[in-house]
């Protein structure tokens, strides 16, 4: 059977560069954002339409309203502020975990896949973020594909092409294949732009000075 894939796509750097490599391979033909009511849901929304208008795949946007009716945490809680750098990532953790969430976004793509015969799911876990987000681990990878044997009829595989990558590795195969990283929001915040401090950006922006880029560089982080 012809690989047919979906890709869970936030419009940051990690979705997009396993985008540009997985589109060929598993022939992505589908990108779903999810909107659980987190403060960047709008320049996450914004920018995954124009990465799939880039490479020419379909979008479909997700609302969970209900997510952020039941966490507390800073990415969705207006009253609480976000993390800022990566000073002590295992605090940043609690500030921004939202339970179970690539756990519900994976079933919810397994769904699509079986009733659109999709054959992969791609998601853009990474072996930087997996040291403090366990769902971003192989570990967890490999339990989601073991699921899906039993709660699928057809076991859509979970791909993560970035799993033994970190950030600044994952910025050098963005450069090294121009991707276009000036499409990409990764930023908590809901201002214009990236703030340039939250734990995110400051991922970001060490990994474009580790590679030393400076276009990209002052192009995202203006201020």
């Amino acid at each position: 059977m012809m690989n047919k894939g979906i890709i869970l796509l936030s419009g940051g750097l990690d979705s997009l560069v396993s985008l540009g490599l997985a589109k060929d391979e598993y022939n992505v033909e589908l990108a779903i954002t999810f909107d659980y009511g987190q403060k960047s849901a709008q320049k996450e929304i914004g920018a995954s339409e124009k990465i799939c208008d880039y490479y020419k795949i379909e979008h479909k946007v997700i609302k969970l309203d209900w997510l952020k009716n039941i966490t507390d945490n800073s990415l969705t809680n207006d009253d609480k502020m976000l993390p800022k750098g990566l000073d002590n990532p295992y605090l940043s953790v609690k500030s921004v975990w939202v339970p179970n969430r690539n756990g519900l976004f994976l079933n919810i793509a397994a769904a699509f896949a079986e009733s659109g015969e999709y054959t992969h799911i791609i998601i853009g876990a990474n072996k930087e973020e997996a040291q403090t987000f366990p769902d971003n681990s192989k570990d967890f990878i490999d339990c989601v594909n073991q699921e899906f044997k039993f709660s699928t009829l057809k076991a859509p595989k979970v791909i993560a092409p970035l799993i033994n990558y970190d950030k600044n590795d994952i910025v050098n195969l963005a450069l090294k294949n121009s991707m276009p990283l000036n499409l990409i929001q990764s930023c908590y915040d809901s201002i214009d732009g990236h703030c340039g401090v939250c734990e995110s950006c400051t991922r970001l922006r060490n990994a474009l000075k580790y590679n030393k880029d400076v276009y990209y560089t002052n192009l995202l982080f203006k201020n």
